[in-house]
């Protein structure tokens, strides 16, 4: 796991968006495509924006839905199948765009999602990492274990608390009590793993992910068994880290 600290998270941005750019076309240029997983939440703004700088042929790209809500349809605000159609498809055009659905027949769609995402190997993942240090969705105590490749999670306090915060749903009654992620197990097998985690409200999260010994009362730590892994912070969200942890830490 390496860590990369920047002053601002549009500077952050544009460093991540600038590895992406590169892991896609080198994927591309290898195998004639790239297939990439994609993060949602307020975070990774600055990172989307940046990442039209740079030239990709999306058309070879096939990218894949990470988490999404049970209950909620596709128009509702906080509904990362609309984040993502807004932010990503409809600005890139993606030559396959596969998204995760909560409505339905959840079983079915989970099914078919697998089945698309395990016919050849992912090159990268964009992982966020939520304040309660989950990835995904897989709050803590998080599943190490499954070696499914999508599953339905109940979504914890500390979840909940931060979807309202970041004005996703009006109340902590709003927010659904269960959603549909990718294991820890499948993102660990992107052969790249970028998490974008700017701003303050992380840093509590991101300390603790350096500090502790790999335990899924705290998902993230279990990026440092990957490797090749990089969390891009700003500032803010590395104010917890010593000078002696950033360089150990250094990328």
């Amino acid at each position: 796991m390496k860590i990369r600290v920047f002053s601002t998270p549009e500077q952050l941005g544009a460093a991540a968006a600038e590895q992406v750019a590169g892991i896609l076309n080198g994927a591309i240029k290898k195998n004639g495509s790239a297939r990439v997983v994609l993060s949602t939440g307020a975070s990774q703004f600055p990172f989307f924006e940046a990442l039209g700088g740079f030239p990709i042929d999306w058309a070879r790209v096939e990218a894949f839905h990470l988490d999404e809500y049970i209950g909620i349809d596709d128009t509702h605000i906080a509904s990362f199948r609309k984040y993502l159609r807004e932010r990503f498809d409809s600005v890139f055009h993606p030559g396959k765009m596969h998204y995760v659905s909560g409505e339905g027949d959840v079983a079915a769609n989970i099914a078919a999602l697998s089945a698309e995402i395990s016919s050849a190997p992912i090159d990268l993942g964009m992982i966020g990492i939520g304040e309660n240090g989950h990835l995904a969705f897989n709050d803590p105590p998080a599943d190490f274990e499954t070696e499914a490749v999508y599953h339905v999670v109940r979504l914890n306090e500390t979840c909940k608390a931060q979807q309202v915060r970041e004005g996703w749903f009006p109340t902590l009654a709003d927010v659904p009590a269960t959603a549909i992620s990718m294991t820890i197990q499948q993102i660990l097998k992107c052969g790249t793993i970028i998490s974008v985690v700017p701003h303050a409200v992380k840093a509590n999260a991101i300390r603790g992910a350096v500090r502790q010994e790999v335990n899924n009362l705290l998902p993230a730590t279990i990026l440092k068994q990957h490797g090749d892994a990089a969390i891009y912070l700003d500032e803010a969200s590395a104010a917890g880290l010593t000078a002696q942890e950033l360089e150990a830490y250094r990328g």
